[in-house]
């Protein structure tokens, strides 16, 4: 299948200061759809897909990306459909199975057979689905802080989307601040972790906040709807899961009694039982760290993730 490519979208200067030196962007079409897919190094290379989280879009795997390519690799990094600079569609629906579908052919278009896959929050529970329906695709596969460690629907009452989505219209630049701290960071807030605001936050006020906030009420019934919990046994890919122990991430938290809260998004025991459940998985509990050990703990993280990537070389 040919490769569609067009000029890229603009993006503003703070997030192109983000973005690295020799950065390759452009919009490609697949079935249909266009896709924003940032690209650093050359084809020939040993390929590795980067697959954001449901409050980012690619541009927050910029240090990953830098550290990757200097260890010469090509890093593909997508917008998935939705997010980001790439399309975002007022009729689509959001399936973990469907976005697979569109990893796989991207995959087809760029000429890449095979890669290492790696994935964060939403992200992670994307490169499990896509691990499992497309073994031949993925080299190795590594986990970082994904959420769906735990299945919600056996706790929390069902959210319809419409609810979801009259939450996310509620959103404010205070609000996703305490969400942040309360969640991914278990209460401790450091300045350092304003950019994540900042995108959030220009998500919430700006001009496509209704079709933004439609995006994330339809992405979160996909996540809270369809676990990869029960089929990690498919899972045939060498894998490892790096946790950071602070992370408190869970959905539906605000739907149920304080106890049953308390018990839920534990990282440190759900990380245990997740990667127990994968055939060849290992797990690499980071004290102190949250929501995300890329961002929060940039070189351990990264030295994790190189070494059990080069073990695949």
């Amino acid at each position: 299948m040919p490769l569609d490519r067009l000029p890229p979208p603009p993006l503003p200067d703070w997030l192109s200061a983000m973005l690295p030196d020799g950065m390759r962007r452009s919009n490609v079409v697949v079935e249909g759809r266009r896709l924003h897919l940032m690209e650093m190094s050359e084809p020939g290379q040993r390929p590795v897909l980067l697959l954001h989280g449901k409050n980012f879009s690619g541009a927050y795997w910029a240090p990953t990306i830098e550290i990757l390519a200097s260890e010469g690799y090509r890093v593909v990094v997508p917008d998935q459909i939705g997010f980001g600079k790439s399309s975002k569609p007022e009729r689509f629906q959001y399936t973990l199975h469907g976005l697979a579908a569109h990893t796989d052919d991207l995959l087809d278009a760029l000429g890449v057979e095979r890669a290492h896959v790696v994935g964060h929050s939403m992200g992670g529970m994307l490169a499990t689905r896509f691990a499992i329906e497309h073994p031949e695709r993925v080299h190795r596969l590594a986990l970082l802080n994904p959420i769906g460690l735990e299945d919600w629907q056996r706790v929390v009452p069902y959210p319809t989307v419409d609810e979801w989505y009259a939450g996310e219209l509620q959103k404010t630049p205070e609000g996703i601040r305490a969400y942040m701290t309360e969640s991914y960071f278990d209460g401790q807030w450091s300045p350092a972790y304003e950019p994540l605001v900042e995108v959030l936050s220009g998500w919430a006020v700006g001009p496509d906040r209704a079709q933004i906030a439609w995006t994330a009420a339809l992405t979160a019934d996909m996540i809270f709807t369809q676990p990869v919990l029960h089929d990690l046994d498919r899972v045939q890919a060498p894998t490892l899961l790096v946790v950071g122990d602070r992370d408190r991430t869970a959905l539906g938290k605000g739907r149920v009694s304080p106890e049953v809260r308390a018990t839920m998004g534990n990282y440190p025991v759900l990380a245990k039982a997740f990667i127990a459940r994968i055939p060849d998985g290992r797990l690499e509990l980071v004290k102190g760290i949250g929501h995300l050990p890329q961002f929060e703990a940039k070189e351990a993280t990264h030295a994790r993730l190189l070494k059990f990537l080069k073990k695949g070389r």
